[in-house]
């Protein structure tokens, strides 16, 4: 009976689930996931509903409320789940439209090289000359006020850094001999790119998206602060974070729930990054 391999998939999932941080990490983002986008139903407020005896509330079980509630009697649980979706949808979003357009821009530029990567790379300059408020608040001007827009908006600005990573990946693989072995055997240079230098560099590309979706939610929060992002009735961590600080002498709970949810997320998303970057890295095979 002829022996069979692991795919790469098979074998990535393999090595990930000896991971015990990246498991534990996992299982917590799902748990969070799910009690974002389903505990709503559960719970007896909605998002806009007001208690009218209970402005300012600790956590209680009188009303359900037991999170406790916001200045507006609003129930706090059900405003954090809500955010919860919100901010977990721009990060997702906004973070794999900086993955697409960075990776393919960076392995492009640093595999043809010459004239073109310093062309391409000048462009990333210019980019990075430009103020991010001043982008966001253009494309606001023009297109107005949308949640969607806030994806576009940080996804536009966010691969500028994936480009350089893959470029610089890119640049240190196209001379070793299994690419030298595909340029011999006739491989078409789009397929060089997408199933010899893309895998290849996928260790830091992994590494670096784990880092990208916290900065993301971070930049959404800022936003919202800002009065650019999020509205009302809508919310999220980021603006419940900043309500909180408002309060947070003698209402602390307004801050901490908020931030905790934040807080495990960021932690999940770094531990199942590295454990990630190690089953998905040929290199570390």
């Amino acid at each position: 009976m002829t022996p069979t391999g692991d795919s790469l998939g098979r074998d990535a999932w393999r090595r990930l689930s000896q991971n015990r941080a990246a498991m534990l990490s996992l299982a917590l983002l799902g748990v969070i996931t799910v009690a974002c986008f389903l505990g709503p139903l559960l719970t007896p407020w909605d998002l806009a509903d007001v208690d009218w005896n209970a402005f300012g509330a600790a956590p209680t079980l009188e009303g359900w409320h037991l999170l406790g509630t916001d200045a507006n009697g609003r129930d706090l649980l059900t405003r954090t789940l809500y955010g919860g979706q919100i901010s977990l949808s721009v990060a997702l979003v906004a973070t794999f439209v900086s993955l697409v357009i960075g990776v393919l821009y960076g392995a492009i530029s640093g595999y043809v090289g010459g004239r073109l990567d310093n062309l391409m790379m000048r462009f990333v300059d210019i980019m990075y000359s430009l103020p991010f408020m001043f982008l966001v608040i253009l494309l606001m001007v023009v297109f107005g006020r949308n949640i969607f827009l806030i994806y576009a908006a940080i996804g536009a600005v966010e691969w500028l850094d994936m480009a350089r990573i893959v470029r610089g990946q890119t640049l240190a693989l196209k001379q070793r001999e299994f690419i030298e072995a595909a340029h011999a055997l006739g491989v078409k240079d789009g397929k060089i790119i997408t199933r010899h230098l893309i895998p290849n560099a996928i260790g830091p590309v992994i590494v670096y998206v784990t880092l990208t979706v916290p900065k993301v939610i971070l930049l959404e929060s800022f936003l919202s602060f800002l009065g650019l992002g999020v509205q009302e009735p809508l919310t999220s961590w980021g603006v419940l974070i900043s309500e909180g600080t408002e309060s947070m002498q003698t209402e602390p709970w307004m801050l901490l729930v908020p931030s905790a949810f934040l807080a495990v997320t960021l932690f999940c998303l770094n531990f199942l990054g590295d454990g990630l970057r190690d089953a998905l890295d040929p290199r570390t095979r």
